[in-house]
């Protein structure tokens, strides 16, 4: 869960609606050797000094992000990474780090220097498998001799056709960014949260509750996204917490056509909600948006067949402090042990942090995961499937739990 605000230098808060949130950027990786220029090409394509640079091998030790506008591509997520020809047993965990920037990287860019080929015939083996875009570049033109030979090395073994650059002198940058605009997947970020759902003039009521979890004074990030989709939809707008529903309901000339929720109080809305009225939850429109619905559906039938002994992953794409009511470490849990036992063995996980074996959990909960891009989730999803562990999200189990699902909307 974040917050439509966010603090500078100065500790005084202030609003960033106008910022892309990173989950909703294009996220796109540099990889190479050690010293290849990477972080000099971050530079260079933001034009700003973001990434440490020296003559220094493994200089980056940890990825570094920076979120930026790219004409004409749009919002970007750069990220440097640690060389991946890195030694050593401190060099093996930054392999690590790097190879974690795999799972959410959208778009690829491989950065060549010599004729030494073998680490990045290695890495492109790897996305290719994962379907991964990318882009060679031969930097450094500026100093080295056998540019056109690399090139041409390059072409012949992995068919990719690479540009010379030099992030020194700031050549070939422009051709870098009109090739990601060309291996942007043509539907980025085109799909709406709510489009499928709802029509022009459509009376939307958000139901908001504002509990311990809430933010003093602010919306969290799912529900700000929803609201903005909803006017671009050209929708009416209208947001209540729980208890000012039946209110809201009386208020309103005719029964709105959808109703959008906290997932954590469908037992409480359900009930209020007119015949008529479509019904589904900020967790679940996430679902389609940045997961697969379909395969988080069918992870939901899993909790059929929990037990008292049975062990459950939850998954939280951010790293908010614990809440006194927080729904992914308190709520949920306390849902599955009611209906399964007190046995039952919940573990907790956030940020990047996802196991690699989950042979142990019998169940997968995800969050909303506003915080991810939808390539990350995929990954996890990808990865829950080929080990044969169920993965649901947390609208999608709520309502499961409470026994409406197949009254939801999706």
């Amino acid at each position: 869960m974040i917050s439509v605000f966010n603090q500078n230098r100065k500790g005084d808060i202030f609003m960033s609606l106008t910022n892309t949130p990173s989950g909703n950027r294009l996220h796109i990786g540099i990889f190479g050797k050690r010293n290849s220029g990477k972080s000099s090409l971050l530079n260079a394509i933001t034009g700003q000094e973001i990434a440490l640079v020296s003559e220094v091998k493994g200089t980056t030790t940890d990825p570094v992000s920076k979120a930026i506008e790219i004409h004409p591509i749009g919002p970007c997520l750069l990220i440097d990474t640690a060389g991946f020809d890195d030694t050593g047993d401190l060099g093996s965990m930054r392999i690590e780090k790097t190879k974690a920037v795999l799972d959410k990287t959208d778009i690829a860019v491989m950065v060549f220097t010599d004729m030494e080929m073998e680490p990045e015939a290695q890495w492109i083996a790897i996305l290719k498998k994962r379907n991964i875009p990318m882009l060679a570049v031969v930097n450094q033109v500026d100093r080295i001799e056998q540019a056109q030979e690399i090139k041409r090395q390059i072409e012949q073994r992995f068919s990719l056709t690479p540009l010379l650059v030099s992030a020194k002198e700031k050549t070939g940058i422009s051709q870098i960014k009109n090739e990601i605009l060309r291996l942007m997947p043509p539907d980025f970020e085109a799909q709406s949260l709510t489009g499928s759902l709802v029509q022009p003039e459509d009376i939307v009521l958000l139901v908001m509750p504002q509990d311990k979890q809430a933010p003093k004074g602010r919306l969290i990030l799912p529900q700000v996204q929803t609201i903005r989709d909803l006017l671009d939809n050209h929708c009416v707008v209208m947001c209540v917490t729980t208890e000012q529903l039946p209110t809201a309901l009386q208020a309103l000339a005719k029964p709105p056509k959808l109703i959008i929720t906290d997932s954590q109080v469908f037992a409480q809305v359900y009930p209020l909600k007119p015949a008529e009225t479509l019904l589904t939850s900020f967790s679940i429109l996430l679902a389609a948006y940045k997961g697969d619905l379909s395969a988080f559906v069918k992870g939901a039938d899993a909790l059929d067949s929990l037990t008292d002994n049975s062990h459950v992953l939850i998954a939280e794409a951010c790293t908010h402090a614990p809440l006194q009511e927080d729904i992914g470490r308190v709520k949920i849990p306390n849902m599955l042990r009611k209906k399964y036992g007190d046995h039952l063995q919940v573990t907790v996980v956030s940020g990047s942090q996802f196991p690699k074996d989950l042979s142990e959990y019998q169940l997968i909960i995800h969050c909303g995961a506003c915080m991810f891009n939808r390539k990350h989730v995929l990954t996890r999803v990808e990865q829950a499937e080929q080990q044969g562990v169920p993965i649901t999200n947390y609208g999608v189990a709520i309502a499961k739990l409470t026994g409406i699902l197949d009254k939801i909307s999706m």
